[in-house]
């Protein structure tokens, strides 16, 4: 780096306040000024270090972006269980709903499929299986 001239074409020697550096008063004063000029040059090549740390900035940037990862994780969890338990209480009422307010036979079928959940998903299984397969068909005949 050059240093400024002035308008004789001579070399400007003053630091970063304007201070004539050549101009100490002293041993005293010059080592001050070369401690001073040190403390600035470390901080410098300091700042300069982690700018060229690509490795560094790249593995700080990646467990920046994990955290953020997890903190989405546990909060896309816990949408999803407080959704289930509004599905689950909604079918529930549902369910009551249909108890007390359906005939008799149909009750008693609402009482075994809670009993025995098992059938009852199943037979709903196959029964989208069976409408599934009928859209794919209609789809496939070129039927909208």
């Amino acid at each position: 780096m050059t240093e400024p001239m002035d308008p004789t074409g001579r070399t400007d020697r003053t630091g970063r306040a304007g201070q004539a550096v050549g101009g100490a008063k002293g041993p005293d004063e010059l080592r001050r000024q070369i401690e001073q000029t040190r403390h600035e040059l470390g901080d410098t090549v300091e700042e300069l270090a982690g700018k060229v740390d690509v490795k560094g900035r790249a593995k700080a940037r990646a467990a920046d972006l994990r955290d953020r990862a997890g903190a989405m994780t546990v909060q896309l969890r816990s949408s999803a269980a407080q959704a289930g338990h509004a599905v689950q209480e909604r079918a529930s009422r549902a369910g009551h709903t249909v108890e007390h307010k359906a005939p008799g036979p149909v009750r008693d079928v609402v009482r075994a499929g809670r009993r025995h959940p098992g059938p009852v998903l199943l037979a709903g299984a196959a029964a989208g299986a069976v409408v599934a397969a009928g859209v794919l068909r209609r789809r496939h005949n070129g039927h909208r």
